[in-house]
C-alpha cells in the first residue's frame, strides 16, 4: 500500500500537491510552517479522523467555507483516488469520485502513527487505550466499526432508560422490563467485541514475544471489567448472567456499570506499570514498540503493510532511537517523518526523499529521487 500523492486545499495552512516517494519521507521545516498539518492531511485522509482535534472543522482555514484533501493510494496493479471534503461540520468522502460509505471507505489507506497525543495510551485514562485497540481491531476487520458503533448506540438507549427511571419514579420491576431488550442486544454486541479484542491483544503479544527493534520485556494485558467475576472463556452467559445481578446497581447509578466500555489494557514494561512507574522515556518506548507491533499484525494479517506516521521525531525520540527505529521500518513500510532538525535524520538523507515545507507549502523538490515534490500556486 503506497500514498503516491496527496492534494489539500484550504485544510489548515495547506496548498498544492506532493508527490511522496515510496520509502523514507522526510518533512522539514521551522515550526509553524505546516508539517504536522500535512501528516494530519494523511492521517484524514485513511481515517476521516484528525489526530489532533475531534473538531474536524477547526481544520478548515479560517474565512473559508470549505476544504479537502485528495490523494492517490495504489496497491499492486490498483489505483484509488480518495477524498474527503469538509464543509462546516459536514464530512463527506469518496472513492474515485464516488461517495462511499464509512464502513468500507476505511482500509482504503492504512495509517498508524506515533504522536505525542498518543502517548495518552500509555499515561492516560483507559478510554485512550481502548481506541487504540479498537483502531487495530478495525484495521483487521473494518466490519468491526459498525459492531462497535452498534454496541455504543444500544448502550446510550440503555442510559437514557435508566436515568429516565430516575427522573420519573419508575420502579425498579417496571424499569427491567425496559431495559431488557436492550440487555439482550448488548451481550451479543458486547461478545463480539470482547472476542475480537482479546484475539487482537493475543496478536499483539505474540509479536511482542518474539522482540522488535528494541529488546526491551513489554507485556500487554487485556483487563476486562469481569475480570475474577468468572468464567471469561463463556462471556456472554458470564455477562449476561452479571448483568441481572448488577442490574439494581444500574438501577440506582442511572447508568451501565457492566460491559466493554469499561475495560482496559494493562502495559508494563519491564515488569512495571508504564501509566504508574514508567519514565516519559520509558513510556515512549512503549508506544513505539506497541505501534510496531500492530504494524506487523496487520502486515501478517494483509500480506501489506501501513503507512507509518511520526510527527516531531527529535521530540519524542532520541538520535540513537531515531536511527534504530529508521533502520527496522526500512524496506517495511512507506514512513512519513516530521522534523525541525535535520541532523537528526542527516544519516538517511541520502536515501529518503526529503521535502521542505515553508507555509503550508512544499519549498523544494527532491533533486536527489525520482519521486518530486511540487507546489501549485
Amino acid at each position: 500500500m503506497i500514498l503516491e500523492s496527496i492534494e489539500a486545499h484550504h485544510f489548515r495552512n495547506l496548498s498544492g500537491t506532493i508527490l511522496w516517494g515510496s520509502g523514507l519521507n522526510i518533512i522539514l521545516g521551522n515550526n509553524g510552517q505546516g508539517k504536522t498539518n500535512w501528516l494530519e492531511g494523511i492521517y484524514l485522509l485513511s481515517r476521516t479522523k484528525s489526530f489532533r482535534t475531534q473538531r474536524l472543522q477547526e481544520s478548515i482555514r479560517f474565512g473559508q467555507e470549505m476544504a479537502f484533501v485528495r490523494g492517490k493510494v495504489s496497491s499492486g496493479e490498483l489505483l484509488r483516488d480518495l477524498q474527503v471534503t469538509l464543509q462546516g461540520s459536514t464530512k463527506l468522502i469518496s472513492v474515485n469520485g464516488k461517495r462511499e460509505q464509512l464502513v468500507r471507505y476505511l482500509g482504503q489507506l492504512q495509517v498508524f502513527a506515533f504522536t505525542s497525543g498518543e502517548l495518552e495510551v500509555v499515561r492516560g485514562m483507559p478510554e485512550a487505550r481502548r481506541r487504540f485497540i479498537d483502531r487495530g481491531v478495525a484495521s483487521l476487520r473494518p466490519a468491526y466499526v459498525q459492531t462497535h458503533s452498534n454496541y455504543n448506540k444500544v448502550l446510550k438507549q440503555k442510559n437514557r432508560i435508566l436515568q429516565d427511571s430516575i427522573d420519573t419514579g419508575l420502579s425498579l420491576a417496571e424499569t427491567k422490563d425496559l431495559v431488557a431488550p436492550w440487555n439482550e442486544q448488548l451481550v451479543n454486541l458486547a461478545h463480539q467485541i470482547h472476542e475480537y479484542r482479546t484475539d487482537y491483544i493475543g496478536r499483539i503479544n505474540e509479536v511482542l514475544e518474539r522482540g522488535l527493534f528494541e529488546r526491551r520485556e513489554i507485556q500487554i494485558r487485556y483487563v476486562s471489567s469481569l475480570d475474577g467475576k468468572g468464567d471469561l472463556h463463556d462471556y456472554k452467559s458470564l455477562l449476561d448472567h452479571r448483568l441481572h445481578l448488577r442490574l439494581e446497581a444500574e438501577f440506582s447509578a442511572g447508568r451501565a456499570l457492566i460491559g466493554p466500555h469499561r475495560d482496559d489494557l494493562e502495559i508494563l514494561l519491564d515488569g512495571h506499570e508504564m501509566r504508574v512507574y514508567g519514565s516519559s522515556g520509558q513510556q515512549r518506548s512503549a508506544l513505539l514498540l506497541l505501534d510496531l507491533a500492530a504494524v506487523s499484525v496487520y502486515n501478517s494479517w494483509h500480506a501489506n503493510y501501513p503507512l507509518f506516521l511520526i510527527d516531531d521525531v527529535d521530540a519524542e525520540l532520541d538520535e540513537k532511537r531515531i536511527n534504530s527505529l529508521l533502520e527496522y521500518l526500512e524496506g517495511r513500510t512507506q514512513t512519513f517523518i516530521t522534523t525541525s532538525k535535520r541532523s537528526h535524520v542527516e544519516t538517511f538523507m541520502s536515501r529518503a526523499s526529503v521535502y521542505e515545507i515553508e507555509e503550508g507549502k512544499v519549498a523544494n523538490g527532491d533533486p536527489k529521487k525520482d519521486s518530486v515534490s511540487t507546489a501549485l500556486a
